[in-house]
């Protein structure tokens, strides 16, 4: 492996590669021969073109985390013949991370979020606690049922601010019908997140389960491609940039949080779980 980087014009030291190994952007080599006195293992060739690859990318990718979503990306959409699913589990830790990195993560999450459901005349202290009590949720990965209102609370004062619903009892939705933005689907899709941010920190999944989950994004994916068109000539700003076409680049810088979703449906829907199945 040094070797192949060296003759592609990276300078590179073993320990990296080791490290690679470790967090899951590499697999580990295939041994050759047993016991005292066997030969170095060697990378098959899809993992040395990998390792390329992601030197490649290291320069405008320089962090870990981010590297780690190139082989998440390739484990989904071109399988185990490239990377197999023990790599894809590493890198999929790797990606979501730990400490002051999950931290991030959560709160990544929680913008969008905000963003998504924002009306123009919510206020700024409601807009803040959203974020803040999103933010706290996901990042514990379990929410309580007091918890869930007080998320639900917060939500409805950004999405249907008190100033312009008061008490009409009218709820809000915004987007295609097929794909409307409400309270309830945020509450809904925050409580799949969730649940999967706790399997994931606390070392639940497994690679059968990520093998499911593999499934149903592919499913989706194929679900998703084929209602987009229409999807988009519904939406209106500011939703609409939702349902644009992704760059192949989104599409790997997405692959984190769509499949922490997906597993998250696998842990919360029965629906999704018979899919899965029925694709396997």
């Amino acid at each position: 492996m040094v070797e192949d980087a060296r003759a592609a014009g990276y300078d590179i030291q073993k320990r990296t590669i080791h490290d690679w190994i470790a967090r899951g952007l590499l697999d580990q080599p295939v041994r050759r021969g047993a016991g005292r006195g066997s030969r170095p293992g060697l990378h098959s060739v899809n993992q040395r073109k990998l390792f390329l690859l992601l030197l490649s990318k290291r320069e405008e990718m320089p962090k870990l985390p981010a590297l780690a979503l190139i082989p998440l990306g390739i484990w989904l959409w071109w399988g185990d013949e490239w990377v197999p699913t023990r790599q894809a589990l590493k890198a999929f830790g790797t990606w979501f991370g730990d400490g002051a990195r999950r931290k991030a993560v959560c709160h990544e999450a929680a913008l969008r979020m905000q963003e998504q459901l924002d009306h123009p005349l919510a206020a700024d202290t409601a807009r803040t606690r959203l974020v803040r009590v999103f933010e706290a949720i996901s990042y514990r990965g379990r929410m309580t049922d007091s918890e869930r209102e007080e998320l639900e609370g917060a939500a409805r004062a950004v999405f249907e601010p008190p100033s312009v619903f008061g008490s009409t009892r009218i709820f809000r939705a915004v987007g295609p019908p097929a794909a409307a933005v409400t309270v309830e689907a945020v509450l809904t899709h925050t409580t799949a997140v969730v649940a999967a941010i706790g399997a994931l920190r606390e070392g639940r999944m497994s690679e059968e389960f990520l093998v499911q989950a593999r499934a149903l994004y592919r499913e989706s994916k194929r679900e998703y491609a084929d209602l987009r068109p229409h999807l988009a000539a519904q939406a209106t700003a500011p939703l609409s940039p939702l349902f644009t076409e992704r760059t192949f680049s989104k599409e790997i810088n997405n692959t984190g949080n769509d499949l922490l979703y997906i597993a998250g449906l696998l842990l919360t829907s029965p629906q999704a779980r018979a899919v899965a199945a029925s694709t396997l």
